[in-house]
């Protein structure tokens, strides 16, 4: 039997520039998505591509569209639409770098936040290549700024990215705002019906290319977790810190104050850390990306939307300090790291309570994810010592003249009588007194999970005490729940059965609102339809949640309170047609009340007073 020959880039017909530009830059042979997607879009097909992140989507379109690049033009030939500023950033960077040996080639990036007079500087020089996030570059086509009267290709990288993010609208309206004849690729990692709805509606007869995976995560990833107490994180993360060799690294939380408030703590231990998030201005979170890239930064705490599109070689691990509610979210940060073919590390940290999401994550993913042991106290130690002897060695290695410290030396101890083995032991005393080599740690045990209440912080939550660190309300979402007051619903009842039955920390549920026969509670954005399903079966007071997203009016007004209703003046309804506070129901007796201490966990029973 014949081996196939492995298809090579220069089997798919792009032009010479581009060809000598990607072997300069390495590449040999495509990725799948690559391989499939060239030949298409050179022969001017319309596209649809469904492939993760990380397998090389941008090459799969910037090359075959440069190739049919035409230097003489210089209005926008190629427009590209990403959902986030650094992946626009990161896509403009590819089109230059692939184009290095085209001549009289210009790509213009175009985003929210950055310098409008520039872009418009930019644009009236001429771009060749517009990469640019929705609404931006629906500003610019208001303004009459952006010409795409001659746009030849449009690409949407990462449509579910940009659905989810709530700019599918925008899209379609820049859509109807470019040439009917235009070639168009959509990308796409999953396939959402709207999504589904666009490319039908706006592409010509696409071809779909889909690439399938194993898995929903790269197997070059080796993805590991521990079960860790809230209260001990921190050390849980600089033992890891201590003992892991990486590269750079991304650590992943879930609010803005976190990445700065860990970032600060990481600082102060003689990490070099650095905060990413939205409330940055551009210039500061491209100056950041920057830093990692080229080693003055080892470690960026990042938000998911401020770290999406970033691309950087050297992050060689993920550490999802807080877990994800979505497991396309998880898929998404820790794809940051192991791309192009790389390995990587991803490293969770789990509760107890949010065991039920580590489970969905496992089931998303079509991957176990393996229970790590913390580093011990003598591996730190070990490790530390270790890096005393590397650098003693690299010294000697580097031929240094130590003829000046040999005769000090020599002259201390004769003078005090010491040996040579008693002043290099004070010596190396010195050199590590801030940083001891002997590390006594205490032991972290993980925390049980428990089903009767006994954890301290779910006991402060359900009976209304103890500070509870804020979350941004832009960061949380109005749900409704089917329980209210006349179901004898207290908030600390709802607010133990999410966090102990969804694994959601009460720190990250808000306000709650109780009316009669229904509540409102604000959770966090973005929680996977597992969770939401899991949420849905959630009993209180022997009744489903059945939460659901809340479409009324947002009232912030003082909720109903049942006790204060009775007949309005001149109401002929008969008494029984009312229950409020110590009035008839209607059979002539008082109504039972109930006191707080004979509510039960699986209803109650009232006692008449």
């Amino acid at each position: 039997m014949t081996e196939q020959t492995p298809l090579l880039f220069t089997d798919l017909g792009l032009s010479e520039p581009v060809l000598q530009a990607i072997q300069s830059v390495g590449y040999e042979q495509p990725s799948p998505i690559q391989a499939a997607a060239i030949p298409a879009l050179l022969d001017g097909k319309d596209i649809v591509g469904m492939a993760q992140t990380g397998t090389g989507k941008t090459a799969a379109f910037a090359l075959p569209l440069l190739s049919r690049f035409n230097p003489e033009q210089r209005e926008p030939q190629i427009l590209v639409l990403a959902p986030t500023r650094e992946l626009a950033i990161q896509v403009a960077e590819a089109f230059q770098r692939y184009a290095s040996k085209l001549n009289n080639f210009h790509v213009l990036p175009i985003y929210g936040g950055g310098d409008m007079g520039g872009q418009l500087r930019q644009l009236k020089r001429g771009a060749q290549v517009v990469v640019g996030t929705p609404g931006r570059v629906m500003d610019h086509l208001r303004r009459g700024t952006l010409d795409l009267s001659k746009l030849q290709s449009l690409v949407l990288d990462e449509a579910d990215e940009m659905l989810r993010m709530g700019f599918i609208d925008d899209v379609e309206w820049i859509l109807e705002h470019t040439p009917k004849e235009r070639q168009t690729a959509l990308f796409s990692a999953t396939m959402p019906s709207q999504i589904r709805k666009v490319a039908s509606q706006y592409l010509n007869s696409p071809q779909e290319i889909k690439i399938a995976s194993s898995t929903s995560t790269g197997a070059n990833i080796e993805q590991v977790y521990w079960m860790v107490s809230g209260t001990n994180k921190l050390d849980a993360l600089t033992r890891i810190l201590e003992v892991e060799p990486f590269d750079g690294m991304i650590i992943f939380a879930r609010t803005k104050n976190a990445t700065v408030e860990l970032a600060e703590k990481l600082e102060a231990r003689g990490y070099a850390a650095s905060a990413l998030n939205g409330d940055m201005n551009q210039q500061l979170r491209e100056r950041t990306i920057e830093r990692l890239k080229n080693g003055k930064l080892d470690i960026v705490i990042a938000t998911d939307v401020a770290a999406r599109g970033i691309d950087v070689e050297r992050v060689s691990h993920v550490l999802n300090y807080d877990i994800p509610y979505d497991s396309e979210a998880y898929v998404h940060r820790i794809g940051r790291t192991g791309r192009a073919g790389r390995s990587g590390k991803a490293i969770l940290f789990v509760a107890p309570r949010e065991k039920r999401l580590l489970y969905v994550i496992e089931k998303a993913t079509r991957q176990p994810i393996k229970h790590m042991e913390l580093p011990t106290g003598a591996a730190v130690t070990a490790h530390r010592i270790d890096q005393f002897k590397q650098s003693i060695q690299q010294v000697f290695d580097t031929s240094v003249d130590l003829s000046f410290f040999n005769d000090l030396l020599a002259d201390f101890s004769h003078q005090t009588d010491r040996s040579p083995e008693e002043i290099a032991s004070a010596l190396a005393y010195l050199v590590q007194k801030e940083r001891p080599l002997q590390v006594k740690l205490a032991e972290i045990r993980p925390e049980k999970p428990s089903t009767k209440g006994k954890n301290k912080l779910a006991r402060e939550a359900k009976a209304g005490k103890g500070p509870k660190p804020r979350v941004n309300d832009s960061d949380l979402q109005r749900y409704r729940l089917d329980v209210g007051r006349s179901h004898e619903v207290r908030p600390g009842d709802i607010v133990g059965a999410i966090a102990n039955e969804a694994g959601i920390d009460s720190q990250y549920i808000g306000h709650i609102k109780l009316f009669d026969e229904f509540s409102t509670v604000d959770l966090p954005k973005g929680m996977s339809p597992e969770v939401m399903q899991l949420l849905k079966k959630v009993r209180v007071r022997n009744r489903p949640l059945n939460i659901a997203e809340d479409t009324g009016p947002r009232n912030d007004g003082p909720a109903p309170d049942f006790k204060r209703r009775g007949p309005k003046p001149g109401d002929k309804r008969a008494p029984g047609k009312f229950a409020g506070k110590g009035k008839p129901d209607g059979k002539g007796k008082p109504k039972a009340k109930v006191r707080d201490r004979d509510v039960k966990n699986k209803g109650y029973r009232a006692k008449k007073v």
